[in-house]
């Protein structure tokens, strides 16, 4: 925002004009996320922004006469919570086609498969969603386990956090994937001892399959789009740090939004192939406001689950040292194109190896510009030696505290015991000086603040389980999670001067829960409900209406 601007907001905070349409928030905690006033009686908005947090009594005195009075009865507000890593459109897509993400056990899998055939007798089925990490036949599913759920049908089911898939028979066979077919360059065929396909394929393998799932329509893509605002409305969250985006998703959204159909904030980093407008120009954002387009979106490396993840040293628990999906030339070429048009470059980076090496490169690019912001996704395994880089650098490291309660059930076994400290390491972060923006890699995660919330303070399974291995210490306090969860990803996003606090001035972004998150006991983080959420001074969902 121009200062002149944001000097003319902050002053009209301090007078009482005569508007329409304004709100006022009071009746229950009220947290700032400023640390000089962490808390208010009141917050007061007008049109799109915030004119007055403060006393209650003036507030209202500032008020305009039809205001909308809303009493929290005791529910807490804050600043608008940003998921600073989903993928919007996936999220939607989850909701409309086959959601695995509850599956339990490979028999689970092979039910659900079994009933969705059933409802949908007829072309391919692609899903999403398992994972199977926490099943009781530990191992991954494989093509018998789908071609017993629906014979003959060709199937492809994409693990949760998007870096393994697997594929029925009839898939395989279709894409003319056999026991001599190599694997392309950042990809694993997963073999049987007969050498055949067991029909796991890993990250760049994926694409071995990709012609025979249809992709999806623009008109499943826009509702999808719609779903996914909604329900991210639903759930609190205000905003987004959207991922990997294709450039016509970033026009239906733009669409959407122009046509009042979708009302959440998005930050946008384009996957390379849709990446030639930002590449070519720089950040831009659509008539609303809502829709910014910030960067690009690269990989470095896989997942730890599926053994992608780029390690230092080799897998405790299998050979090899993961996978490098970006190839070292293309990776700086792009990285270059952005920093000439001072476009930020957001790039995934799992295992210790991978962390180092994203942070390379861009030290290689950027020559010691601190300023740029570029962020690493996920940051998940980070040598001793890399972690202060990071602050050093400028660099961003964008978590999701869910993956920690997850992925701690299997990292021991993935790591080994000497180098898990490497691991979620939230707070070793933060006391380093760097900026952690929290997210939840939706649909990979549920997509929920409270649970990001609460893994973030509390490091616990959702069931309360612990143990020495999910080092206890990385936990953070609630003060700290707050400031993760909002101002951090606006900061991450070049926002910070308009939105991550309740600010006179600042837009009117909110979000209330029915429970204080900052005082309840951990347990009851969960159970919260969203009461209330307002994104640029619009009422984007209320319980009850």
């Amino acid at each position: 925002m121009r200062p002149i601007i944001l000097a003319a907001l902050l002053a009209s905070a301090t007078v009482s004009t005569a508007s329409a349409g304004d709100l006022l928030i009071h009746g229950g905690p009220i947290h700032t996320g400023v640390e000089a006033t962490p808390s208010a009686q009141a917050v007061l908005i007008r049109d799109s922004r915030i004119l007055f947090v403060g006393d209650l009594a003036a507030a209202r005195a500032k008020a305009a006469k039809d205001l909308r009075d809303f009493d929290l009865k005791g529910a807490a507000a804050f600043p608008g919570f940003v998921d600073a890593h989903a993928h919007l459109t996936g999220v939607g897509l989850r909701e409309l086609t086959l959601n695995l993400d509850q599956t339990g056990s490979v028999a689970d899998l092979i039910k659900a498969v079994s009933a969705y055939a059933a409802a949908h007798p007829d072309g391919p089925i692609y899903g999403r969603g398992w994972i199977e990490t926490h099943w009781p036949e530990k191992r991954f599913p494989n093509r018998a386990d789908l071609d017993r759920a629906a014979p003959g049908r060709v199937i492809v089911l994409e693990r949760s956090d998007g870096h393994a898939s697997v594929a029925s028979s009839a898939a395989l066979a279709q894409a003319g994937v056999g026991k001599d077919t190599a694997a392309p360059a950042g990809g694993q065929i997963l073999k049987g001892p007969d050498g055949e396909p067991t029909g796991m394929l890993i990250d760049h393998a994926q694409s071995l399959v990709a012609g025979v799932i249809p992709p999806p329509s623009e008109a499943l893509k826009r509702q999808a789009l719609e779903k996914a605002g909604a329900l991210y409305a639903s759930r609190g969250w205000t905003g987004l740090g959207n991922m990997s985006v294709e450039a016509p998703d970033l026009a239906l959204m733009t669409a959407l939004a122009a046509e009042k159909k979708f009302h959440l904030r998005v930050d946008n980093y384009m996957d390379p192939s849709g990446a030639a407008e930002v590449l070519a120009k720089g950040p831009f954002e659509d008539a609303t406001g809502l829709i910014r387009t910030r960067g690009i979106k690269l990989y470095m490396d896989g997942a730890l689950g599926s053994r992608g993840a780029a390690l230092l040293e080799p897998y405790s628990d299998a050979e090899g040292t993961g996978l490098q999906l970006t190839p070292r030339d293309k990776g700086l070429a792009l990285m270059k194109q952005a920093r000439a048009v001072k476009a930020q470059v957001a790039m995934h980076a799992i295992g210790d190896r991978g962390n180092r090496m994203v942070l390379d490169w861009f030290g290689e690019t950027l020559a010691g510009d601190t300023a740029a912001r570029w962020r690493i996704e996920h940051a998940q395994i980070v040598a001793d030696p890399d972690l202060p880089r990071f602050s050093k650098m400028g660099v961003i490291a964008s978590m999701q505290p869910s993956h920690a309660i997850g992925d701690l059930y299997f990292a021991p076994a993935r790591l080994g015991k000497a180098r898990l400290h490497e691991g979620y390491r939230w707070n070793d972060m933060l006391q380093s000086g760097a900026v952690v923006a929290a997210g939840s890699d939706a649909p990979v995660e549920v997509g929920d603040p409270r649970i990001e919330f609460y893994a973030a303070v509390h490091r616990h399974s959702l069931t309360g389980f612990a143990n020495e291995d999910w080092h206890l210490k990385e936990a953070v306090s609630r003060a700290q999670a707050l400031k993760m969860l909002t101002w951090a990803p606006a900061y991450a996003a070049f926002a910070e001067t308009d939105r991550g606090t309740l600010e006179a001035g600042k837009k009117a972004d909110v979000s209330v829960f029915s429970k204080d998150l900052m005082t309840v006991a951990p347990a009851e983080i969960l159970t919260a409900e969203t009461v209330l959420t307002v994104v640029d001074g619009v009422v984007a969902f209320e319980r009850g209406r």
